[in-house]
């Protein structure tokens, strides 16, 4: 690891006028779980010239609360904590089963909700130590996953040619239950958080730090569900993962880890809004979920995982 400014800031203000001093050359830190593996392996293009620590200023963006007709969670708020909470628990149920089925006991109690939603991607080529793929994602000329081992990347496409894909399990929880994310500067819809220009990256500016996650309450009746495909029981990554909210008939449908970003499925939810949740129309309703599908040469399989994914989602609303 190479050498870098250490700061820890007192406030969230002292925390942005950091981040606008070395103008694009500095990372914040929550909980570290992501950040700190890609300075230790030297991941990226350029080293940061200091990390902005936002543990110094937690107590004040580690909160769970209902308020205003909306949940409330800090940005600093561990993943275990959104998991175990009982009011995520009862009714923001696919909230709750998304931030327990990321990662391990101990990677949970560390790592933030913040952190989950603002992740670099998890390509192996753009994960390889010290740079050593100078892949289009980092301003090279390339995605070299196009015509080597894609088995875990997009099935939609590539974005920018890129097909690296989004790895967080609680993003498309955050998408079907209609969240918002707010930040230094701003508002934004969870659905627009994740930007289409840069894969795997936010619509975030330099000098700009999520603060708190708010998710409306749901209505009376409604019901929400995540599942996750993975190769282990815990740690991994997902394969495929998707979150369902089905209120009045009405569903919004995220599947994750098989575009650039959180990809709605849209067309989903309308083979299956206004219908009896049973096998059939849930069935109907996966197979609506990959239209459109542009699977690479090594990652067909996960065609079939995001329909039973959307299915299983679905019936889990019931």
């Amino acid at each position: 690891m190479r050498k870098f400014k250490h700061y820890n800031p007192k406030s969230i203000d002292e925390a942005v006028e950091k981040l606008q001093e070395f103008d694009g050359k500095s990372f914040v830190n929550a909980g570290g779980t992501d950040l700190l593996g890609t300075l230790r392996f030297e991941l990226l293009e350029e080293y940061p010239e200091a990390i902005i620590n936002l543990k110094s200023i937690a107590p004040s963006l580690a909160y769970i609360k209902e308020e205003g007709g909306m949940l409330k969670i800090g940005a600093l708020t561990p993943l275990e904590d959104v998991a175990k909470s009982d009011i995520v628990k009862s009714k923001y149920a696919a909230l709750a089963e998304a931030a327990h089925k990321t990662a391990s006991p101990h990677l949970r109690e560390t790592g933030t909700i913040g952190g989950n939603i603002c992740q670099m991607n998890r390509c192996w080529y753009f994960r390889k130590g010290h740079n050593r793929f100078d892949c289009i994602r980092k301003g090279g000329n390339m995605c070299f996953a196009m015509a080597g081992e894609n088995r875990f990347h997009s099935i939609f496409g590539a974005v920018k040619a890129c097909i690296a894909v989004n790895p967080s399990d609680t993003a498309p929880a955050l998408v079907a239950l209609n969240a918002t994310i707010k930040t230094t500067k701003r508002e934004i819809a969870a659905e627009d958080f994740w930007d289409v220009a840069i894969p795997g990256s936010t619509v975030l500016d330099n000098d700009e730090i999520v603060t708190e996650i708010q998710v409306p309450t749901p209505a009376s009746g409604a019901k929400s569900a995540f599942v996750k495909f993975i190769m282990r029981s815990s740690i991994d990554f997902p394969i495929v993962n998707c979150a369902a909210m089905i209120v009045n008939g009405e569903a919004r449908i995220c599947l994750n880890a098989v575009h650039n970003m959180p990809y709605r499925a849209t067309k989903a939810e309308e083979a299956i809004n206004g219908k009896t949740i049973d096998e059939a129309n849930a069935e109907a309703a996966g197979a609506a979920a990959v239209t459109g599908a542009l699977p690479m040469a090594h990652n067909k399989y996960k065609i079939q995982i995001a329909k039973a994914m959307v299915k299983r989602a679905i019936l889990a609303c019931k």
